[in-house]
């Protein structure tokens, strides 16, 4: 179904008289429905926050790559039911219901301003025109069925003729004469004449003028939708699978991370690997946690950059928590070097989840520096002449690289020195850290401003040392000397780039806020109890 009328029209009323009526109507067993709206706003917002059990997935103010992820779940959702009706020998839904018995549940892809789809000439684009076509021409035998919505179809020429044209349902509400012509057909400008919100042309002729059938949409007053949606929460209270929902206005929320809950509740006895993951915020695409994972080899080092100081807080807190949830006190002890501003109002609080830990740490203040590196870079020596390669993990923790001139590259590196018996510099101490420690458990997380901070203090040999790096909204010339590609530069708000050189990984993401006092004293409960 295509459903096109301009701002004022009703277009979103409409949305929500079909979502809610389907949800009235069938049992979540009979209809499971994928809501993406890209659109600013939080028009889907409502079915979150009542916990509808028909919905499988809601995006609010999404991105392209997240509307794709639905996209491809849903074309791979049709090729298990292709397998199961080649099994049942039958061809549509409602014969392997009759045939099989069982409750195969419609599945409806709502997609509000769909021609973001195609706002860019590029491959994703290109990709999302695949499928919607492929789901559009096919998916009804499978009980798989899409609605697109749009203020405008100018924008949708991505999109191709013959997707529309399978497309029999068109519902066009106050538009344009060439809205009229694209959504109906081009010898049907009807739309045009419709003068008062909610006034729409129903048909399912393929668009043209026979099919016109003029109506008035319902009228759903958001107090009535809601107290509608509470009474079927209340009907089912437990959903057949967990909700999915990205929010793309905010950041991501390190409480919904169901892998890091899992290691928050399991016994300190089982908190013991050599390869802990570290979830930094949830993916723009269905599927697991964007995460790290710190295996004892070289490289296994994580780089921040950017000037969302924010977002890089919350990555880091997610770090720190990440780790201390799959490594008892014994297994691991944490450096802390916070740079924050006096005045910051976050100043202080990566001090302070590391103090509500139970393992060892230090909060080293800034004179303490030169003598914390020195030990940190004795103990890499000592385990690497050893030949220690499963000792406690260690890991550095520097939040405002440029606020630590000490660890910046001495103008001695560029000459000779005649003192050979001089004490080794933290400069030096800091890069040696950094390219031996990991195979011995000792691994360095570090944020900076910019990429001219980590400049001044690593040469480009030491920065290659960092395998893993996220980078926040930069110039697209930093954004390649450090992942080769400029994609940074498009980052926005709550979006960030994770680049694993040792998995070939390149992918965008929504880092965590920082952590709530109240799940600060959850975790710490957690964690201390044996």
């Amino acid at each position: 179904m295509l459903i096109a009328g301009k701002t004022g029209s009703g277009k979103s009323t409409l949305l929500h008289v079909i979502i809610t009526n389907l949800a009235l109507w069938y049992s979540p067993d009979q209809v499971e429905l994928y809501l993406i709206d890209f659109k600013k706003g939080v028009e889907f917002k409502t079915y979150v926050t009542h916990q509808v059990p028909h919905i499988r997935a809601v995006a609010i103010e999404s991105d392209r790559e997240f509307g794709l992820s639905i996209l491809r779940r849903l074309e791979a959702e049709m090729t298990h039911r292709g397998d199961l009706f080649r099994k049942a020998g039958v061809q549509d839904l409602a014969s392997y219901r009759a045939e099989t018995g069982n409750i195969l549940p419609r599945t409806v892809l709502i997609v509000d301003e769909f021609q973001v789809f195609f706002s860019e000439d590029d491959k994703l684009g290109q990709d999302a025109a695949i499928l919607l076509e492929q789901l559009v021409r096919q998916g009804r035998a499978f009980g798989v069925h899409v609605l697109l919505g749009s203020q405008t179809l100018g924008g949708a020429s991505g999109l191709a003729r013959s997707t529309m044209g399978q497309m029999a349902v068109r519902i066009a509400l106050q538009c344009s004469e060439a809205d009229s012509q694209l959504i109906l057909d081009d010898d049907n400008v009807a739309a045009r004449l419709l003068s008062r919100p909610g006034e729409a042309i129903y048909n399912d002729a393929g668009g043209m003028v026979v099919g016109n059938c003029p109506f008035q949409t319902a009228w759903l007053p958001e107090s009535t939708r809601d107290e509608y949606l509470t009474r079927i929460a209340k009907i089912q209270k437990t959903p057949l699978e967990p909700m999915i929902v990205f929010e793309g206005n905010i950041p991501a929320d390190i409480t919904a991370n169901r892998k890091l809950s899992a290691c928050l509740s399991q016994p300190a006895s089982a908190r013991r690997t050599l390869s802990p993951y570290a979830w930094l915020g949830e993916p723009v695409a269905i599927k697991d946690p964007t995460a790290v994972v710190f295996r004892r080899q070289s490289g296994a080092n994580l780089l921040l950059v950017g000037q969302q100081d924010v977002g890089a807080l919350g990555v880091i807190n997610a770090v720190l928590v990440s780790l201390a949830a799959q490594l008892d006190r014994q297994s691991a002890r944490f450096f802390i070097l916070e740079g924050s501003a006096a005045d910051s109002p976050h100043a202080g609080q990566l001090q302070k989840v590391a103090s509500a830990l139970p393992h060892e740490h230090r909060n080293v203040e800034w004179r303490a520096v030169p003598e914390v590196i020195s030990e940190i870079a004795a103990e890499v020596q000592n385990r690497i002449q050893a030949d220690q390669h499963d000792a406690p993990a260690r890991y550095l923790f520097i939040y405002g690289l440029q606020r630590y001139r000490i660890l910046r590259r001495q103008e001695e590196e560029f000459g000779f020195s005649m003192d050979q018996e001089a004490a080794p510099k933290p400069d030096k101490q800091f890069a040696e850290i950094i390219r031996e420690g990991p195979p011995v458990g000792v691994h360095v997380i570090v944020w900076a401003d910019t990429l001219s901070a980590v400049e001044r203090t690593l040469n480009r040999q030491t920065i290659r040392e960092f395998d893993n790096r996220v980078l926040f909204q930069m110039g697209a010339a930093d954004s390649s000397n450090l992942i080769d590609s400029p994609l940074a530069n498009q980052l926005g708000f709550h979006r960030a780039l994770f680049f694993s050189e040792e998995q070939g990984l390149l992918e965008k993401f929504r880092p965590y806020a920082p952590l709530t006092e109240d799940w600060l004293a959850e975790i710490a409960s957690k964690l201390n109890h044996p």
